[in-house]
């Protein structure tokens, strides 16, 4: 389904700006994901922003989106299109709103990014993409296996001890 998903996305998205070439209202919109059902009935298309007049146009255009999804997709059915506002576009909002907040009164530094530091904040930053910023996992001669690798490092993120790894295996 996911491969769906992304095919419609795209298709959706490309066919939405030819059509914005000749409706001006529908020059801005972003599709940001699609999601169908299983059934391949219907499908719901998220988008960045949703006002009444792109609604509109939408509509309007919908025939002709989902002729485009028929002539271009090889598809059991052509589903049913739905549009929505994406949720995640105005939970960043929000977080963006919070965040502005917060360093206007101080309780956040100015220079401070809503996304933490390579490294920062988890356990195991180190173990998915190798050592990072120095940090060696490496076991010193003689000695066992580092904890991190014990504790389920080596679930195949890194690779730690496994085939075609430099380190042996615990």
């Amino acid at each position: 389904m996911a491969r769906v998903n992304e095919v419609l996305r795209e298709v959706l998205a490309e066919e939405i700006e030819v059509v914005a070439s000749t409706d001006a209202r529908l020059e801005l919109v972003t599709v940001t994901a699609v999601s169908c059902d299983p059934d391949l009935r219907h499908a719901t298309v998220l988008l960045a922003s949703l006002p009444d007049a792109v609604r509109e146009a939408l509509g309007e255009a919908r025939p002709r989106l989902q002729a485009a999804i028929a002539h271009q997709v090889r598809m059991k059915r052509t589903p049913q299109l739905s549009f929505q506002a994406d949720p995640a576009v105005g939970h960043a909002k929000l977080i963006e709103e919070i965040l502005r907040d917060l360093r206007a009164s101080g309780g956040l530094p100015e220079g401070t990014t809503a996304e933490p530091a390579p490294g920062a904040g988890s356990e195991t930053a180190g173990e998915a993409g190798g050592p990072t910023s120095g940090e060696a996992h490496s076991p010193a001669p003689g000695e066992g296996p580092a904890l991190g690798h014990e504790a389920g490092g080596a679930g195949g993120a890194g690779g730690d001890g496994g085939p075609g790894s430099a380190e042996p295996a615990a």
